[in-house]
């Protein structure tokens, strides 16, 4: 009977926030916060809208003309989604999760996407499991892509091996969206089994499977791609680029401490290509996040470059988000998660 009654007090929770949510929305009811006199950055149609953006239960119901318990007026200010790492290694930050987020906050990033493969390297389950633990309940939403290469190479070194039977279980996790980076695609191309299973178990799970394939072309490309690996971070030309865009992979721009590859993949970031495109660090050191910043960071200097601002706005926010699956994440529209960030202009785009 308990067990029933603490499924129905949770079914009846989720009523009255959907409930509240809905009031709110219609304007039957007050908002818990409302950015009053916004100009936000419309993410879908790749312009700037005009009105106050109603919040409730964490999530935008509304933009319009709404009243709330909390009011802030951000007239002259620019509202934005809250920035995405799609792929980065948080160990190369040099700190833990809780130091990192207290450096990229204030940048604007609300989220990224962590390949632990180097903890992973050393310490194996017990090293992800960690970066698990120590990431759940922070501020900045930290989502998981598992290790697919410990060690990277049958030469190397490490302190474990992670098997397609240590990952499996893994894939239960809400937070884990899929297989980082495949840099094994030799192995890949040439069907060994090892790698063919970790691919199995990740399609099974629903899940996205995530490249590094740099110079991989013709032939192989083709089989890379048809074996499940549905994205690339690691191109530093154009023609690289294009080739797996052209065979439906999405491109990851990326632009961190170690490699910095946006300059030359400039030509994506318009349409039709801009949709299959996000951005990325992989690697940012402490020196760079707090000197220069982040996902802002890109943004602004791909601004400086000539960049549509909200054409790039987009790539750190909506496009990873529908890659990954992360529905009602990454835009200011009803129904979004309120992360949401407070910009002075789009030239200078400094993060309030």
């Amino acid at each position: 009977m308990s067990v029933k009654e603490s499924y129905a007090g949770k079914i009846n929770r989720k009523l009255n926030k959907k409930l509240h949510v809905i009031d709110v929305a219609a304007g039957r009811a007050p908002a818990d916060l409302v950015l009053k006199n916004a100009t936000y950055v419309n993410v879908f149609s790749n312009e700037l809208c005009h009105g106050d953006i109603a919040v409730a239960e964490g999530l935008i119901v509304g933009m319009g003309e709404y009243h709330g318990k909390v009011e802030v007026d951000v007239s002259g200010k620019l509202v934005l989604p809250g920035f995405i790492d799609a792929h980065i290694h948080l160990e190369s930050s040099l700190v833990s999760p809780t130091e990192f987020a207290k450096a990229v906050l204030p940048h604007g990033t609300t989220a990224v996407v962590t390949d632990p493969h180097e903890i992973s390297n050393v310490a194996g389950t017990a090293g992800l499991d960690f970066m698990l633990e120590t990431t759940k309940d922070l501020a900045l939403s930290v989502y998981f892509m598992l290790p697919s290469c410990v060690p990277a190479t049958g030469l190397d070194e490490s302190g474990a091996v992670l098997e397609a039977e240590q990952l499996r279980p893994y894939y239960q996790q809400p937070r884990v969206l899929g297989l980082a980076e495949l840099m094994n695609s030799y192995g890949t191309v040439r069907a060994d089994e090892k790698i063919l299973q970790k691919i199995c178990d990740c399609t099974a799970a629903g899940k996205r499977i995530d490249g590094h394939a740099p110079f991989l072309s013709g032939e192989e490309l083709n089989a890379y791609i048809a074996a499940g690996v549905q994205s690339d971070h690691e191109c530093s030309e154009l023609h690289e680029a294009m080739e797996k865009l052209r065979r439906g992979q999405y491109i990851m721009v990326r632009e961190g401490t170690a490699a910095q590859n946006m300059e030359s993949l400039l030509p994506l970031f318009r349409e039709p290509y801009c949709s299959r495109c996000m951005l990325v660090t992989d690697d940012k050191h402490p020196g760079d996040l707090l000197q220069g910043g982040h996902i802002d960071y890109i943004i602004r200097k791909a601004i400086t470059a000539g960049v549509d601002p909200v054409v790039a706005v987009r790539m750190g926010t909506l496009v990873p988000c529908q890659y990954f699956g992360l529905a009602h994440s990454g835009a200011v529209a009803p129904g979004y998660t309120a992360d949401l960030i407070v910009l002075s202009d789009l030239e200078k785009f400094t993060v309030e």
